[in-house]
Parts: structure tokens; C-alpha cells; sequence
């Protein structure tokens, strides 16, 4: 591979070329720490037409790409194998924000951006780019891309295929495809976009963006609610998109267990509420009126929530500080499970009304078969993604509970497959869930995605393992 790293250090400077280990071990590991792959080398291209050299070069000499932006994903989709045939590409050099336009609300960002600088970017402008993930300081908008990403704010704003206008793409042949069109309406032929969006990297490199903005909320106003069950929270939804419509921005549901980890492990995050309650619902409003106008809303739907007997006790932020520390509450919980000790985590998606039902049967069936385990149940219940997590007993080491994994997936996996939902919402497949999408998508659906991998990247060097084997 001599000559490919000195074609590599020509095409964009011997200092972006990382062979050593000491240099390339943070490009390796996930987020999780749950594995380590191999690369010989990661490549840190600076602009789009680097990256495109650095691609033909790849696709001269048939070398694999993983491409990497903030590495904060959690199905292993921006991780290297162990074979050490592979080039990790990392997009973090791709950082500029290319220009702003107020009037078409719109933003073209590089994909190495990362996204709390844009959503800053977007602020300093007026507006606002809803994307909202608790990684939000170190993942980037490539990533966010081609994983979809959902988070916080898909309620009102939907997930990053929606909050995308355009695209530029490098294609594993090394050309460019200039997709950067800031247009609501194009309806001339396939939708290329939506093609590349989601397919975490491995029919391209996605390059830049144009992102669509929205005007900055005059208000936001923050509750959290405890309720009796999943079935008691979905009551509430229904009420609060009746009273509040498009102001309801987030809608995300904890079973007590999560706050019980919360409190255990940051035990400065202090709830007021009088008594445990099995769920906890934290809202969000954001009111383009008036600050009274939001106060009047959350105050009018908290009240009648209350007594209609859906909720049982609430706290209302009433200042920002306040509402931070609510968020800051839900933004811990996986920092929680972290120190707990390792779980076994599902991100799937369910429709909305049958919720309730999945929690209580899956809960059962995984009581009887490892009893014992704790359920850290938590999401955005106002868009059907569930962040399904299964920590082991108390009287049994994580390790040994780990070894149960695939058991695990597999009672969790059928039963969302029975409730018609889906086994990845925004995490992604990556090399985690491969095999699994075998088990749950038809024959037809997988072979029309092994024929588009195969027409566009016959050599299958982008990010190979990853979604499709």
C-alpha cells in the first residue's frame, strides 16, 4: 500500500495522512467502547475536491472506506472491521458553514460541521435549526445525515431527511454530484437526496449541505409530568396535540427506573415531586405568539390534564434555568445507564397508539425469561421512538448479562416486528444490526437494496460490512 499513502500524502499533505498507532487509535474505537477495528491508515481530507482525490484513489487501488464524522454513533457504523484493509476517512476538516440565506431560511454547511455550532450559526442569524441530539456538541452534520437523525424536536420539525433541502455527494468512483439546491419543489426525476440520506455512507460521501431553517420561537416553555402508565402519557399526547398543535415541540416519556439511575448516579439533579411515579413525561411548547401566549397554553393543558386524572402531580419550569435543568434530567439518563454498568439497548420505532401495549407485553416476556432485569425505558414517545434498554438484575454482573445479548434482542426484536414497528428508529443499522434487518425486511426489500448498492458502488468499497453483507 506504499504507493496509495504516497498518492494520498501528494493529494492532500503528508500531515492528514495518520499511519502512526498513537495517531490513529481515537479514529478506532466507538463511542461505546464496545470494539476496536483496524485501519492502515486515516486520511483527513480539508474540502470537497480532497475528498473526491482521495476517493478515485480508493477506487484505483480497491481500497475500502469507513467514513467518520464525530464517531458518536452506536451501531459500530463509522468503526473500521479488524482486517485492517480499510482507510478511515475522517470528514471533521469539512467544518465551514458556506453561507446563510434568511429569506429562503435556508443554511449550506460542510458534513464535518458540528451540529451545536451550526444550530449557533443559526441563532446568530435569527433562526433556528431544530436538530436536537444529546451527542449535539461532537456529532457532526454528516453523520446526523447519513444515520437520519431524530432526537428531540422530530414531533414538530421531523428528522434530518426532513430538515435537508440538498446535497453534495462525492460517489465511489470519485465524481461529484452537486445537489445543493435550497428548493421545497424539484420534481424533475428520482430524488437523489433521499437516496444518500440514511444510507450511512455506503453509497457515498455526503460532503455538504443545504439545511432548511425555521424562524426562532418567540417563546419556550418546559413541564414535566409524572402519570401512572405509558397508556396514561399517550392520553396526554392526544390532549396536548389537541390543545397545543404545532406549538408542541417535544414530548419525551421516562419510566421511573430511569430517573431512579439518575438520581442514584447524579444525585445534585434533585426532583421535587412528593412520591414515585411509574412514568414521567417531559414536554415542551414553543409558542411563535408571545410569552404569555405560552404560559396560558402549558398552564390550560397541565390543568386540564390534572383534572381529567392523567396526570398525577406536574412540575412547570418557570425560567430558563429551570427548563434546562428538566432537559438536563432526560439528557442523563444514558450517562446513568453508562455507570450502572453495561445494557442492552434497542432504538426502535412502534406506531404511536399501540405504545402502551408493546411496553407491558415485552416487559413480561423478558421478566420471564431473565428474571429480574430492569427496564430503561425512555424517548420521544411523540413520534413512536423508543429507546428500549434492558439492564441487567441486581444480583447479576453485567457481563455475565451481556452474554444474554442476542436472546435479548431477539424477544425484544419479535415482538416490536409483531407490533409492526421497526428494530433501528435513528440509530441506524451499521455493522450492530446487519444480520438482524435480514430477519425483519422481505426477501424484495433487501434485494432492491443490495441492486442500488451494487449499480452504484459495484467495487463495494463504502463502508463495507455496514447495513447490507
Amino acid at each position: 500500500m506504499k504507493a496509495f499513502l504516497d498518492a494520498c500524502r501528494h493529494a492532500i499533505g503528508a500531515q492528514y495522512v495518520l499511519t502512526a498507532a498513537d495517531e490513529t487509535a481515537a479514529y478506532l474505537t466507538d463511542w461505546r467502547r464496545r470494539f476496536t477495528g483496524s485501519a492502515f491508515a486515516v486520511v483527513k481530507p480539508a474540502c470537497t475536491e480532497e475528498v473526491a482525490a482521495i476517493v478515485r484513489l480508493c477506487h484505483q487501488f480497491h481500497v475500502p472506506i469507513v467514513p467518520q464524522g464525530g464517531n458518536t454513533g452506536l451501531v459500530l457504523g463509522s468503526i473500521p472491521d479488524a482486517s485492517n484493509t480499510a482507510i478511515v476517512l475522517s470528514l471533521t476538516r469539512l467544518n465551514r458553514i458556506r453561507a446563510i440565506d434568511s429569506v429562503n431560511n435556508t443554511m449550506t454547511v460542510e458534513s464535518g460541521c458540528i451540529l451545536q455550532n451550526v444550530q449557533q450559526a443559526a441563532a446568530d442569524a435569527g433562526r433556528l435549526f431544530p436538530l436536537s441530539l444529546a451527542s449535539e456538541g461532537s456529532c457532526t452534520i454528516g453523520g446526523n445525515l447519513s444515520s437520519n437523525a431524530g432526537g428531540t424536536a422530530v414531533l414538530r420539525y421531523g428528522n434530518a431527511r426532513e430538515l435537508c433541502l440538498g446535497l453534495e455527494v462525492v460517489t465511489p468512483q470519485g465524481e461529484l454530484w452537486n445537489g445543493l439546491r435550497g428548493l421545497r419543489k424539484d420534481n424533475t426525476g428520482y430524488d437523489l437526496r433521499d437516496l444518500y440520506i440514511g444510507a450511512e455512507g455506503t453509497l457515498g460521501i455526503i460532503t455538504a449541505a443545504v439545511l432548511k431553517l425555521s424562524p426562532l420561537p418567540k417563546a419556550q416553555r418546559t413541564a414535566l409530568a409524572a402519570l401512572r402508565s405509558p397508556d396514561a402519557a399517550l392520553r396526554l399526547l392526544t390532549l396536548a396535540q389537541m390543545r397545543c398543535n404545532s406549538a408542541l415541540t417535544g414530548f419525551e416519556l421516562m419510566s421511573a427506573f430511569c430517573l431512579t439511575l439518575v438520581g442514584r448516579h447524579f444525585p445534585q439533579m434533585h426532583l421535587s415531586f412528593r412520591e414515585q411515579h411509574a412514568q414521567y413525561v417531559l414536554l415542551e411548547l414553543s409558542d411563535s405568539e408571545s410569552e404569555e401566549h405560552a404560559n396560558t397554553l402549558l398552564e390550560e393543558l397541565i390543568g386540564d390534564a390534572l383534572q381529567q386524572d392523567i396526570v398525577q402531580d406536574a412540575i412547570v419550569a418557570t425560567s430558563l434555568a429551570q427548563s434546562a435543568a428538566l432537559w438536563d434530567i432526560r439528557e442523563h439518563i444514558p450517562l446513568a445507564q453508562a455507570a450502572e454498568g453495561k445494557n442492552i439497548k434497542h432504538d426502535v420505532s412502534l406506531p404511536i397508539s399501540v405504545i402502551g401495549d408493546f411496553i407491558r407485553s415485552t416487559d413480561a416476556l423478558l421478566q420471564q425469561a431473565f428474571p429480574g432485569v430492569r427496564m430503561v425505558t425512555f424517548g420521544h414517545l411523540g413520534d413512536g421512538n423508543l429507546h428500549y434498554n434492558v439492564a441487567h438484575p441486581e444480583q447479576e454482573t453485567d457481563a455475565g448479562f451481556m452474554a444474554q445479548q442476542t436472546t435479548v434482542n431477539r424477544v425484544v426484536h419479535d415482538n416490536v416486528h409483531s407490533f409492526g414497528g421497526s428494530i433501528s428508529a435513528e440509530h441506524g443499522i451499521g455493522a450492530l444490526k446487519h444480520e438482524e434487518i435480514l430477519r425483519y425486511k422481505s426477501a424484495v426489500e433487501i434485494q432492491l437494496m443490495r441492486a442500488i448498492k451494487q449499480a452504484l458502488d459495484p467495487q463495494n468499497i463504502m463502508n463495507p460490512g455496514k447495513l447490507l453483507t
